[in-house]
């Protein structure tokens, strides 16, 4: 930096190209840091594909995929209830009391049992405390498990599937039909129907008088 003649600052002539770059710098840096605050922000990228470790390793490609147990077995409150519920220890050992009565990886259920303690599961699907979510209402209108929680009958380990936001939800509620079955196959895995599918759930939408709200209050109340 040096004094000029009139007795002003005169900064180098290497500092001309700052001018240009900060132009560029404000021109492309605010879109790109918006887009990357954008997706890093958005469920499709910090929610799906969510996989704690859970206390004891279950596998529901085992249970449901190999061996058939109905999702309701487990979690027996989905149609009369809002919230699905953790099958307590009692449910597990119900079967495990006579298989694999020695596995270490169902200590934690025994000890369950003696202590009288919950399993320590951990929550996949959590929806913040503001949203209210009524399983037993979409249960019995023909929303099958899958839609929301995907192939579980193909998961060692339980992850987040869909993203579980509002828009997600609202293209459901706006447009019902292609996810509507029978109230008898919602926990059927990979149930397909014999013809179209939307045909189908339009059908069986008018038939139920099916009209789901997009009302702010019907989830945030």
């Amino acid at each position: 930096m040096s004094v000029g003649g009139s007795g002003g600052f005169q900064f180098p002539r290497w500092t001309n190209w700052l001018r240009p770059a900060l132009v560029v710098v404000l021109l492309t840096v605010p879109p790109y840091l918006g887009l990357l605050v954008w997706l890093g922000g958005s469920p499709a990228t910090t929610d799906v594909g969510y996989q704690p470790e859970q206390p004891v390793p279950y596998s529901h490609a085992l249970h449901v995929g190999q061996l058939g147990v109905d999702c309701r077995y487990c979690h027996s409150t989905v149609e009369r209830a809002a919230f699905a519920a953790i099958p307590p220890s009692a449910t597990c050992l119900n079967c495990h009391e006579r298989v694999r009565t020695s596995s270490p990886r169902l200590q934690p259920v025994r000890d369950s049992k003696t202590s009288d303690a919950p399993v320590p599961w951990v929550k996949v699907h959590d929806l913040p405390d503001y949203v209210y979510f009524n399983h037993s209402a979409h249960v019995s209108r023909g929303v099958g498990c899958e839609e929301c929680h995907g192939r579980i009958d193909r998961m060692e380990v339980v992850r987040q599937a869909a993203t579980l936001s509002m828009g997600w939800c609202l293209d459901c509620h706006r447009d019902p039909d292609p996810r509507l079955r029978p109230v008898e196959a919602v926990a059927a895995m990979g149930w397909a129907p014999a013809g179209d599918r939307r045909t189908l759930g339009k059908g069986l939408r008018e038939a139920r008088g099916i009209k789901p709200s997009q009302q702010c209050w019907t989830c945030h109340r």
